[in-house]
């Protein structure tokens, strides 16, 4: 039997990044709507856009941060 050698390096590219980040705040609005804990337009209207708006300000400042740290 061959071992095969997998390669795992962390090579984003924006659109990989974003999708996961959207990935995250899907599940997290589904979590939220799925456990009955709070009506439903009030998490599409307040929650989501909360977390999309956290989510990308917290990877750009994450993205600058990096490059900061690689120069």
């Amino acid at each position: 039997m061959r071992s095969q050698r997998y390669n795992y390096s962390m090579e984003f590219s924006l659109p990989v990044s974003l999708g996961a980040l959207l990935v995250v705040v899907a599940i997290g609005v589904a979590g939220l709507v799925g456990s009955g804990m709070m009506v439903f337009e009030t998490v599409l209207m307040m929650v989501a856009p909360s977390m999309l708006a956290f989510g990308l300000v917290a990877f750009a400042l994450g993205m600058k941060h990096g490059e900061y740290r690689s120069a």
